[in-house]
């Protein structure tokens, strides 16, 4: 095999080229063939791109989601005009599973009556009851399923905290190790 400037230059600057790789290896993927070093940068997995995706529609459907008081598909699910997978139900709290879950556990818990309660920032004093409720009503879900010992509860509050439907909704997640920081 005969030794081009290529394969010469590389070789003198090994110790450089050590560096180098260390620092690309944490973020390519590097392949040799013959003199020539390519260096590729990582394909994300499917699952990264789905849930980058995802992320991405929900700060969407977050931004272009607005508080007009008027009736959400919530409503509907309350009214049983709509279906869905009820976890937990009592005469001022409905928990239902999320139909796009971000954890094996993902059950959304709000209240029936909204009350201009439509993000946790409109809270009155007049809503500390319900809030209470909608609180023991996770433990009771987290319970239900299971997942007592470890889960989180998310309050989404206007466009930037990525809420999109405005009836204050709290997000009772488990069923895995949840990370730290969140977001």
């Amino acid at each position: 095999m005969a030794v081009t400037s290529s394969s010469m230059m590389l070789l003198r600057n090994l110790p450089t080229v050590g560096r180098i790789a260390q620092s690309v290896r944490a973020n390519s993927r590097i392949f040799s063939t013959g003199e020539m070093i390519r260096v590729l940068p990582r394909i994300a997995s499917p699952r990264s791109i789905s849930s980058t995706r995802a992320a991405h529609n929900e700060e969407a459907a977050a931004k272009a989601a607005s508080d007009t008081g008027a009736p959400t598909i919530f409503d509907k699910i309350i009214a049983k005009e709509i279906p869905s997978d009820i976890v937990y139900e009592d005469e001022n709290v409905l928990a239902f599973r999320d139909i796009n879950p971000q954890a094996p556990v993902h059950v959304l818990v709000i209240p029936k009556l909204r009350d201009g309660l439509t993000t946790l920032g409109k809270a009155e004093p007049r809503h500390i009851e319900v809030l209470g409720q909608l609180l023991h009503a996770s433990k009771i879900v987290a319970e239900k399923e299971g997942i007592v010992d470890g889960f989180r509860v998310v309050i989404n509050n206007g466009a930037e905290g990525c809420q999109s439907v405005y009836h204050l909704h709290l997000h009772v997640l488990g069923g895995r190790q949840m990370k730290w920081p969140p977001g």
